[in-house]
């Protein structure tokens, strides 16, 4: 069994099953328990004790007695029993993906995929956009990051249970139109927003030199193609000259964990605190940067927003605890639990929270995300007139100190 391990939250990106109820056991396993009493009891963990018989009854009697039960197979129940064991914990961030979907968790992952091209979670019962990607018809369409979705074309969000049952009806075949009920802030009513689905590929990092020999640098997501890109984008920084970096993980929804301790290793001494995993055990695993450090003495100033999440959360932090680097924009997304994927011989896989992460200082950012030190919002009026108010601070501060 493969495992992966990776910083993101439940989101448009992430496609999971939370169907039946029960435990997933297939009757190959039936020989591994024993009975004591009325339990069940999985000889190899004597801790485990639940009446198996039980499942195997309500197996049986769905089976037998629901109405289109010549469409069911055995495999498709057992995923569904699988996705209902963990949808028990009540955690989005942990779900199974039956092969299908598995294939699909992967496309999305790696950075290519069909839909709208936005990251949406559900957060406090309700379903949101955490971040609109780059060149995509959500971005295109105008959706923002923390829009509420209140109807997907005539579904209302409210009657949906989980993320997945949400990405199922945005996604449709290419040149196909979805409409979005969306609530804002400052909003005294939803609108509507008619997207048209196209193919998705997420890029990972634009980057150019502004006057004064400062680099910038925006990091679209931790995937795999991140840390080769970064390296394309550092190195002829770091040969120009660059006296000063600006780094925006704004709309930047995290990915990859060795992704975002690649990156922080540019910034940070060997050794440096990037972050730490706390496990259910109270044991804590600490990992610390371990690269060239090339970016180390320079200037730096990250931008952030409510679509800044998870691993875009882990770097900012890294840095900001380590090297006092400003942090300016809005207060991130707040995602502080560690996943693991886990892929089995089938093609199915499962991805669970295994920890929740700390920043280098102690703090945790789970649903409260990361406070910038100096607060910008950006404003509807700010983008329809091509304005960044949060870039232009960042170059002013990057500017004041480079040339004192």
């Amino acid at each position: 069994m493969e495992t992966k391990k990776i910083f993101n939250k439940n989101s448009g990106l992430i496609i999971g099953l939370v169907l039946a109820v029960g435990i997933s056991y297939s009757l190959g396993f039936q020989s591994g328990f024993q009975e004591a009493g009325q339990k069940t009891i999985y000889k190899d963990n004597p801790e485990i004790a639940a009446d198996f018989s039980l499942f195997w009854k309500a197996w049986d009697t769905f089976k037998q007695n629901y109405v289109h039960n010549k469409n069911l197979t055995d495999q498709e129940m057992l995923y569904g029993a699988i996705a209902g064991m963990m949808g028990s914990a009540e955690d989005p961030y942990s779900v199974f993906f039956k092969p299908s979907d598995a294939k699909k968790f992967e496309e999305d992952i790696s950075g290519n995929f069909g839909g709208i091209g936005a990251e949406i979670a559900i957060r406090n019962s309700q379903l949101m956009i955490v971040a609109p990607l780059k060149d995509t018809p959500a971005e295109r369409a105008g959706l923002k990051s923390g829009d509420k979705i209140l109807k997907i074309n005539d579904t209302s969000s409210d009657t949906l249970t989980a993320v997945e049952e949400a990405v199922k009806l945005i996604r449709g075949p290419k040149g196909t139109t979805v409409v979005l009920a969306i609530s804002r802030e400052g909003w005294e009513s939803s609108k509507d927003f008619s997207i048209v689905r196209d193919t998705i590929s997420v890029p990972t990092l634009d980057w150019e030199m502004k006057s004064d020999k400062i680099a910038y640098i925006h990091l679209y997501g931790f995937n795999e193609n991140a840390p080769l890109a970064f390296y394309r984008a550092a190195l002829p920084a770091i040969l120009s000259g660059a006296r000063g970096i600006v780094l925006d993980l704004r709309n930047n929804p995290g990915g990859y964990l060795e992704v975002a301790v690649d990156l922080a290793g540019w910034f940070l001494k060997n050794g440096d605190v990037v972050v730490r995993e706390e496990f259910s055990s109270d044991k804590q695993d600490v990992i610390k940067a371990n690269g060239n450090s090339a970016l180390a003495d320079l200037p730096t100033v990250i931008l952030v927003n409510q679509g800044s999440a998870s691993a875009s959360e882990i770097l900012a932090g890294a840095l900001r605890d380590n090297r006092q680097i400003k942090i300016i924009g809005e207060t991130t997304f707040g995602k502080g639990t560690v996943q693991e994927i886990k892929k089995f011989s089938d093609g199915s896989e499962m991805k669970v929270s295994v920890a929740q992460w700390l920043l280098p200082n102690g703090d945790t950012i789970d649903k409260k995300g990361i406070t910038p030190d100096i607060e910008i919002k950006l404003t509807e009026d700010d983008v329809k007139a091509k304005r960044d108010p949060q870039l232009d601070k960042a170059l002013e501060i990057l500017r004041a100190e480079i040339n004192k």
